[in-house]
């Protein structure tokens, strides 16, 4: 049983294209349904108004964003690691900064390793940097070793710094 096969060809010189699709088109409600059936199937045209038209929430200024947070994260920025010229922040060693509406920031820390020359006065450098913010009443420090440093948490900016970019 040895059939042979061809495909045949045909040459043809342009396509019709398809009809494009069409929101309107997408679902029709039946005619005969309900008024109110066919107005729940409608595309409503306004139905950004409400989401474009609203304010964003002020910040209170201790989350993210907010003047006394950037505050805080500046004064970080201002401690340098004494063995890398990069600060504190960019070098990645900040875990996180919390603070509460009347004014107590706590700062989560590690050092890049438990053996650094400076793991007894960094976090009391941090703690006093950090209680000189105007409007930050009480500071405190967590130093952590988990998850552990590594380069990786390091900011683009610190890594173009030390050439590793």
């Amino acid at each position: 049983m040895n059939e042979e096969r061809k495909i045949a060809i045909e040459e043809v010189e342009a396509v019709e294209a398809p009809p494009k699709a069409r929101v309107d088109d997408a679902f029709d409600a039946p005619t005969e349904a309900p008024a109110g059936v066919r107005d729940a199937y409608e595309r409503k045209r306004d139905y950004l108004t409400g989401f474009l038209s609203q304010k964003p929430e002020p910040l209170s200024g201790t989350e993210p964003g907010g003047e006394l947070y950037e505050a805080v994260i500046d004064a970080l920025k201002e401690i340098y690691d004494p063995e890398i010229p990069v600060n504190i922040y960019d070098l990645g060693l900040i875990y996180g900064v919390d603070i509460t509406a009347d004014g107590h920031a706590a700062v989560t820390m590690t050092l890049t390793t438990p053996h650094c020359p400076v793991a007894e006065s960094m976090p009391g450098e941090v703690e006093l940097r950090v209680g000189s913010v105007p409007g930050v009443g009480t500071a405190e420090v967590n130093l952590v070793w988990d998850p552990p440093w590594d380069p990786q948490k390091m900011s683009d900016e610190a890594k173009l710094e030390l050439g590793m970019l």
